[in-house]
């Protein structure tokens, strides 16, 4: 890929796991509209997220909302708000709606101790009905995890894991605060596959401190060996105004903007060579995957996890920052521990903000998800389903198209809109032709990572 497409395109802009973007929720959506929501959603499958935002350490590149502590006491706590945030949630749902998906995220899911990880996911099944081929993922940090972690997370009925591993070069490792040797994340994944879960997913950062090419390319080789099912190869995003914890990253140490775009052409050539199917952005898997299915059979779906395999489906966040969604309702939790146990404690939802979406906010993000998971859209069978005339409305978009054309990113023919396999790199840039809340964004400061 010539590095001067990823130089033109590099610019601020949404990941798309929501549409509207985070960025424009508001107070608006608070506990009782959530409530009603809630009460009101339809009959779809459910998708549980669980936040435990704990970790041992501070990693400095983290962008998540975490908490570094050696105090358990604080997780034991949590932890029974978290279960009564549960009870008071799936008391509002109505009866027999399936979980086909529950992920836990943080922070480090694995800082709870074995007994635990087993209460939360049989106190989670006991509140909601979980379908028998339920995905059941957690994030894993490979350093303090144990063989009874590993088995308690195997009787609580996981069959996904995501390891952190970011880097493997002790230099790397050491800028950012996160030793880890590459024979201990092999033991961890010949302690998973042993105790029968298989498929396991593999997490990268390329832009950290002290990364060139020749190093990042040892990462890349030492992790294909250990034969994931998945990678994610995220850029890591330096924005210290927002991660105050950022500043502990000496600026002068990161790799220049032509070196990220080195490591993220030598990420495209290398995983390609080994057989992994790109899926877009930062996502491979291999072609046999269910998410390499799910965009063959137009059911691939995007949301605050990424991407996954089912679309049409809601989403019921737990703990701190944690997101939910309808087909209408974005709500977010409190993002600070002592606020969150206290609306929880005293028997309140722990809604913060949100967003309820317009018809046309509906059809907008139809539009920007159907691009960026199916890599196609028919014009007139969109325009049908939304009763509309989809040249007519989307004329400006249309035209902002021409210089992506030009560079071969997308393909407008046909009555077609056609992603081109250059064009998966870019598809932040395609999908921000149709986002009209840009221009809003632009004026209240930085708030985005670069697209490149």
């Amino acid at each position: 890929m010539d590095t001067t497409l990823l130089a033109r395109y590099s610019q601020a802009g949404p990941r798309y796991t929501s549409y509207p973007p985070a960025p424009h929720f508001s107070p608006a959506v608070n506990e009782t509209l959530w409530r009603e929501e809630l009460r009101r959603a339809g009959e779809r499958d459910l998708s549980l997220y669980f936040h435990l935002p704990f970790c041992d350490s501070l990693c400095y590149y983290c962008g998540c909302h975490m908490i570094a502590t050696q105090k358990y006491s604080k997780a034991s706590r949590y932890l029974d708000s978290l279960l009564r945030e549960v009870d008071r949630v799936a008391a509002l749902v109505a009866p027999g709606r399936r979980v086909r998906q529950m992920h836990w995220g943080g922070g480090t899911p694995t800082f709870l101790n074995p007994d635990d990880i087993g209460r939360l996911a049989q106190h989670a099944r006991s509140r909601f009905e979980f379908a028998a081929d339920a995905e059941v993922a957690v994030e894993v940090d490979p350093r303090g995890l144990t063989a009874c972690h590993i088995e308690a997370l195997r009787e609580a009925g996981f069959n996904r894991v995501s390891l952190g591993v970011q880097d493997l070069d002790d230099k790397v490792q050491r800028a950012v605060n996160r030793i880890q040797p590459y024979d201990l994340i092999a033991e961890v994944v010949s302690g998973f596959r042993a105790a029968g879960i298989g498929a396991i997913n593999i997490d990268l950062m390329l832009g950290l401190p002290h990364q060139t090419p020749d190093s990042f390319a040892y990462t890349l080789e030492r992790v294909l060996a250990l034969d994931p099912q998945r990678l994610a190869v995220f850029s890591y995003a330096h924005v210290p105004w927002l991660k105050k914890h950022q500043r502990l990253i000496n600026e002068a140490d990161l790799p220049d903007f032509a070196t990220r775009l080195e490591l993220q052409n030598l990420s495209l050539r290398m995983l390609a060579g080994a057989g992994y199917d790109y899926i877009g952005l930062d996502h491979y898997a291999k072609p046999d995957d269910e998410l390499v299915v799910a965009r063959r059979e137009s059911r691939l779906g995007r949301n605050f996890q990424g991407y996954t395999p089912l679309r049409e489906i809601d989403i019921l966040g737990f703990g701190i920052s944690a997101i939910s969604q309808t087909e209408s309702v974005y709500a977010q939790n409190l993002k600070g521990l002592p606020e969150y146990q206290l609306r929880v404690d005293n028997g309140l939802l722990a809604t913060e903000r949100g967003y309820r979406l317009s018809d046309a906010e509906r059809m907008r993000r139809d539009l920007i998800m159907t691009l960026m998971c199916d890599l196609a859209l028919d014009m007139a069978a969109f325009g049908a389903k939304w009763g509309l005339d989809f040249t007519a409305t989307f004329a400006p978009e249309l035209a902002s198209l021409a210089p992506l054309q030009e560079d071969g990113l997308v393909r407008v023919q046909g009555g077609r809109i056609e992603v081109t396999d250059l064009g998966r790199v870019f598809l932040r840039n395609i999908a921000m032709a149709f986002d009209p809340t840009l221009p809003q964004t632009a004026q209240s400061g930085p708030r985005y990572s670069k697209t490149a």
